[in-house]
């Protein structure tokens, strides 16, 4: 009960921001103080409107908001999502294109489970989806997730990479970005020992952890310093009341974010300081860059406690992947065992989360694979966000991308599909 009360009491304190943030944006609006000539009453509802906003954005999960995209033929197309699979810990997301001639390129997008929700990646999606079919493991929050739902670690993580792999085909290229990079690696080799006609085509590994040891960084550095004994008693608490996973273990997303914020807090600070100055000189918008940032950036999720756990001690402690030593549903994964899948990795040359190198030792792990079926890139002045939603990814990375695909599609695509799916219908 202790957890459980202190994980109220992070959501209570979140609350009463809120309310407080809400109760001086309405005070200071009353228009009776146009009548007094102090700029303080403007700065008081700029506060509010900017405080209510923020403190209500960490429990609302955002809408991905792509309706349409511009074809070929210059038309807008409607854009549907579709749930394909329904698990409880993700589902596998569609992103249907009506109208339009199926694209060859399938595409999947392992999105992280690192405190955010998938919706972080919807530039990348907004990116891809007028070349490509694409698909999106789009993962719950744990908060809502009954305890009756069981346990999720990173070999259940992993496990449903592999069903999401399986239920595409050979015909899927895989993009993992930043904390999947390592279990969609392992997903892959995992089916090329146990399915290997339902190994993907191509594998882009983006920015994550596969040996943390190779480039330290300030993250690596606190897995280190930081005993799994102290790790439990800080960080991990019991689901509070109010939501459906009551009394569920998690890693909550306020701590998250709590850590996120140390991290650049002189940058955050600034940020909000120029925001509320623009809202008292009347110049804020509200689609503005500060807004669409930080309603992303301040929409956090749980996490369950032994994925948190088992992420930490695993990959960042005992190296598991990077010494080829990880177990997975009482399998050994070997990397070695991938001898078709061609990969790619790509890195921020000031990437301060995954720093260069630590991505790239995915491809010392590949011994199975020619030289020619293996590439990197290294993209000069991008940090973490940059290599895949910013303008790095869309004008260079994206199309490096694409030309990879290509080049290792092997002549797949959709009229090779069609032909094994009517196969296996007559």
């Amino acid at each position: 009960m202790k957890g459980m009360a202190t994980y109220d009491l992070m959501e209570s304190i979140r609350n009463t921001n809120e309310w407080m943030g809400a109760s001086a944006r309405a005070f200071a609006s009353y228009p009776v103080w146009g009548m007094v000539p102090n700029p303080m009453f403007k700065v008081m509802s700029a506060w509010g409107r900017v405080t209510e906003r923020s403190f209500a954005r960490m429990v609302i999960k955002p809408d991905w908001g792509i309706t349409s995209i511009v074809a070929e033929d210059g038309r807008d197309h409607m854009v549907e999502e579709v749930v394909e699979i329904d698990n409880a810990f993700g589902n596998l997301l569609r992103f249907k294109v009506h109208g339009r001639p199926e694209k060859e390129r399938r595409v999947l997008l392992c999105a992280p489970m690192s405190g955010h929700y998938a919706t972080l990646l919807r530039s990348t999606v907004a990116s891809l989806l007028p070349d490509c079919e694409v698909w999106v493991t789009d993962w719950h929050n744990a908060r809502d997730i009954p305890v009756s739902e069981g346990k999720f670690d990173i070999e259940d993580y992993t496990l449903y990479l592999v069903d999401f792999m399986r239920h595409l085909g050979p015909d899927t290229h895989v993009i993992a970005v930043c904390q999947p990079v390592p279990l969609a690696l392992a997903a892959t080799a995992y089916l090329a020992e146990q399915d290997p006609e339902a190994q993907p085509r191509t594998l882009t590994l983006i920015g994550g952890p596969v040996d943390p040891d190779a480039a330290p960084t300030e993250v690596t550095d606190f897995g280190r310093r930081v005993t799994m004994g102290q790790l439990e008693h800080l960080a991990i608490q019991r689901v509070g009341f109010k939501y459906k996973g009551v009394g569920r273990l998690v890693y909550p997303g306020l701590l998250q974010l709590g850590g996120f914020i140390s991290m650049n807090l002189e940058r955050h600070a600034q940020a909000f300081s120029d925001k509320i100055s623009a809202e008292a000189r009347g110049e804020a918008g509200e689609r503005d860059k500060h807004n669409r940032f930080y309603d992303e950036y301040l929409a956090v999720m749980d996490m369950t406690a032994e994925f948190y756990l088992s992420t930490v001690e695993r990959i960042f402690k005992a190296r598991e992947i990077a010494r080829n030593e990880l177990v997975v549903d009482g399998h050994k994964v070997d990397f070695g065992s991938v001898t078709k899948v061609a990969v790619k990795i790509v890195e921020g040359e000031k990437d301060d989360i995954s720093a260069p190198g630590q991505c790239l030792a995915a491809l010392d792990l590949l011994t199975g694979l020619d030289a020619s079926q293996k590439a990197s890139h290294v993209e000069p002045g991008a940090g973490h966000y940059g290599i895949f939603a910013g303008k790095s990814w869309r004008n260079n990375i994206r199309p490096l991308v694409m030309e990879f695909m290509d080049t290792h599609s092997g002549g797949g695509g959709t009229g090779q599909r069609k032909l094994r799916v009517a196969a296996s219908n007559g």
